[in-house]
């Protein structure tokens, strides 16, 4: 308890600067920590859905059926994204091109295909929503921390000049109060590099997962596009 007690005492001691410093450490490591519950979350719900998705749609169900149950969750107010955001985007283009009698088979494909990538880069976008933040806040806190130390402490050595004798415990104060923020600043720094590197590595799997299916998917409807081909 003293201990606690004396570690604020440094805290409401602490220069101005000083002060500020640990105010924007304190709020950078507030936020980091809400991004990275934030992103938990979706991430696992992400996947989940991935999981869901890839069970139906390789089950050998109808993607007619598959895309007709997305767009009834859609009116009923849910939400579509991730895998089947993809694949969505390609049945239906590939569905409204193939009733134009004026469309090839290699029009027919483009179109799907370019709808898929327009899908794909906007899943990424949401995969690594937050991470520029957590990334900034892991880089730059602790040189945001160094700097309210080395404040405090040139303060301190200042604060010698008006004092006869140069003792440790004239000086242990402020330097202690300084380094306080150079421990905020990796508290701050170390959640926000942990979460960063995961996140981004469960961002760059899922991203590949995404990939792949939509090269399956399309060697699918060039498939049906062929087969439609050979039979006129």
């Amino acid at each position: 308890m003293n201990e606690e007690l004396s570690i604020i005492s440094l805290i409401m001691e602490a220069g101005l600067v000083v002060k500020a410093v640990m105010l924007i450490l304190l709020l950078a490591s507030v936020i980091s920590w809400g991004m990275i519950v934030q992103r938990s979350i979706f991430f696992m719900q992400a996947q989940r859905a991935l999981d869901s998705f890839e069970d139906e749609f390789w089950s050998g169900s109808d993607v007619s059926e598959i895309y007709k149950q997305g767009s009834q969750t859609i009116s009923a107010g849910g939400e579509v994204g991730g895998m089947e955001s993809i694949f969505r985007a390609g049945f239906k283009e590939f569905s409204s091109m193939r009733q134009q009698s004026t469309a090839d088979s290699d029009a027919v494909m483009d179109g799907a295909q370019r709808s898929m990538r327009v899908a794909l880069y906007r899943e990424q976008d949401k995969l690594d929503k937050s991470l520029s933040f957590l990334a900034t806040v892991g880089s730059t806190s602790p040189y945001i921390g160094l700097f309210g130390t080395v404040w405090g402490i040139m303060n301190s050595f200042r604060g010698l000049a008006n004092v006869q004798q140069a003792t440790l415990a004239v000086v242990a104060p402020g330097i202690s109060e300084a380094l306080v923020a150079t421990a905020m600043g990796l508290f701050a720094a170390i959640p926000a590099v942990i979460a960063y590197n995961r996140f981004s590595s469960r961002a760059d799997v899922m991203t590949n997962h995404y990939q792949t299916f939509l090269d399956e998917f399309t060697s699918l409807l060039h498939r049906q596009t062929h087969n439609r081909k050979v039979k006129s």
